[in-house]
């Protein structure tokens, strides 16, 4: 059964109650991290940008980690075992490999239909901004929408509902980025918010999801130089796409491309497969507090 199980007293026995108070800390937080990330690349004052940029998203990132542990104890009345200090050396590791051999594999595929072409060595000057963003969208955006949409929705209607809803409000949060149409939401919410959530339902933890967002957020506009969910970045490599957009994603980038959405739900229907057989399928239900009140 699922290891994060609250132990909830009082009012807070009301997941929705603890799902607001979530958002209303972890959210803004998350924001003025990465706001404070940019302002720090754009004025460094006189600081070496290539060391201060992703020590100071490090910094953020660990800050989130201990918010969301705080509140966790303070409503939930446990430790954060989806935060367990333990397992983030392997499941860091772990989502890093995986999330960076997704998204090679999306590139594989696009070179072998002709639609990707390898054009020369890029810069590192855009490196640190690349991983300080991805770092930061890694935790803040894996503890919210995992840690507590995906969470305590299935608290509330079991794993299959919290699949769906958590999905549906990832995808929907990405179609305020540039480019966004409504066929990269339906794609973000099928490669990033399903298969985030299979990370999470089949392993219990956050880690594995943090680094697997980070991994693909790093590798896609870092690495390659693609189009981040609508933003671009120097990257190592010069490597564009061209083709129609359904392949290519057109100005959102690879993560609207159908090859990305069928490689990344290959990937979540075997996690979710496992999930379900290792007895971390939680089933249908309605309620809005934890049982035991």
């Amino acid at each position: 059964m699922p290891s994060d199980q609250v132990n909830a007293r009082g009012v807070w026995r009301w997941w929705p109650l603890r799902f607001l108070v979530f958002l209303v800390a972890l959210f803004p937080a998350y924001i003025g991290c990465q706001l404070g990330t940019f302002f720090l690349e754009k004025h460094p004052h006189g600081l070496p940008e290539r060391i201060i940029v992703p020590a100071v998203a490090i910094l953020g990132s660990l800050a989130l980690v201990v918010l969301y542990r705080l509140l966790v104890r303070g409503m939930e009345k446990r430790e954060a075992s989806e935060l367990l200090v333990s397992r983030a050396p392997g499941g860091l590791l772990g989502g890093t490999v995986l999330g960076a051999g997704l998204f090679c594999a999306v590139y594989a595929v696009l070179w072998t239909l002709g639609d990707a072409s390898f054009k020369g060595i890029g810069t590192t000057d855009g490196l640190p901004l690349a991983f300080a963003i991805s770092l930061l969208a890694g935790f803040g955006e894996e503890m919210i929408f995992r840690g507590v949409v995906f969470r305590l929705f299935e608290e509330g209607f079991g794993t299959t509902v919290a699949v769906l809803l958590s999905g549906a409000l990832f995808g929907a949060l990405h179609a305020l980025n540039p480019g966004a149409t409504l066929a990269s939401s339906a794609a973000i919410m099928v490669e990033a918010g399903v298969l985030l959530a299979a990370a999470y339902a089949l392993t219990r933890s956050l880690w594995i999801p943090i680094a697997l967002h980070f991994a693909w957020n790093f590798t896609e506009g870092g690495i390659f130089g693609a189009a981040v969910s609508g933003g671009k970045i120097q990257s190592l490599f010069l490597v564009p796409l061209h083709g129609p957009d359904y392949l290519t994603g057109g100005a959102f980038g690879p993560e609207a491309s159908i090859v990305a959405v069928c490689v990344c739900f290959a990937a979540a229907i075997v996690m979710l497969v496992l999930a379900a057989r290792r007895g971390e399928w939680q089933p249908m239900r309605f309620r809005l507090r934890t049982a035991g009140d």
